[in-house]
């Protein structure tokens, strides 16, 4: 009512359910946690207007509006139309991002009636505009997707995430960071597999069974000489008895 908007059907029904959502996780370093991922939605009464206030106490301090650099909405082309920190847009704060930008639900018709068309933007440090999705749903897939790892909104960007924020992502989320190479080669992350070596039938090899050392010819004809002589020997003592 303050600000003669409506929020869209999708956020509203998410504040019905929870005013604002932060969930945060850590890795173990040295068997020391460490706070990593971080996913933010800012209750209603953080859903703080952009672009209206002033950025310091001084008087006479530039606002966000005077700051605004346009040049870049005429080199737009084509492209999306650019939110604006004046009276041409609304900007709510969605999510802080930890220092690092912010991300913004944006009324970009808000003369002379404010649109109930919504989108979601990121801005970053240099304030800079970003498109991420139309919808807040698609907004929060894409925030439970990458983790709330830090700065992951920056791969939405053309200069892309920092060097220790890719780390991260190759770590727990490569495919998300490795999205060209995914489209050049479409079967780089699927695991192959040929069923035919997998249920192949293994064939029993037959155990051959080891046949006894053959004597030597000497040996058997000692043997047989033995055998006749103990044979004698037993006739002759029977004759005796």
């Amino acid at each position: 009512q303050k600000n003669s908007c409506v929020l869209p059907e999708d956020l509203k029904n998410f504040y019905l359910m929870t005013d604002g959502f932060q969930m945060t996780w850590s890795v173990k370093t040295d068997d020391t946690p460490m706070p990593l991922g971080s996913m933010v939605i800012n209750s209603v009464s953080k859903l703080c207007r952009l672009g209206g206030s002033s950025m310091y106490t001084l008087p006479s301090a530039p606002t966000l509006a005077d700051l605004e650099d346009d040049t870049d909405e005429e080199d737009n082309g084509d492209k999306l139309e650019k939110p604006h920190f004046d009276s041409r847009s609304l900007i709510f704060e969605l999510d802080p991002c930890n220092g690092n930008g912010k991300v913004c639900l944006v009324y970009k018709h808000a003369e002379p009636v404010v649109s109930p068309d919504t989108e979601i933007w990121f801005l970053d440090r240099a304030l800079y505009w970003h498109f991420l999705t139309k919808t807040f749903t698609a907004y929060y897939r894409l925030l439970i997707t990458h983790l709330g790892l830090p700065q992951w909104q920056y791969a939405f960007t053309s200069y892309g995430v920092s060097p220790q924020a890719k780390q991260w992502f190759n770590m727990y989320k490569p495919i998300t960071i490795n999205t060209a190479l995914l489209s050049e080669e479409a079967d780089s992350f699927v695991n192959k597999l040929d069923p035919n070596k997998v249920f192949k039938s293994k064939n029993k090899t037959p155990v051959l069974k080891k046949k006894p050392p053959s004597q030597p010819p000497g040996s058997q004809k000692s043997h047989t000489s033995m055998t006749s002589a103990k044979t004698s020997s037993l006739a002759g003592n029977s004759s005796r008895k």
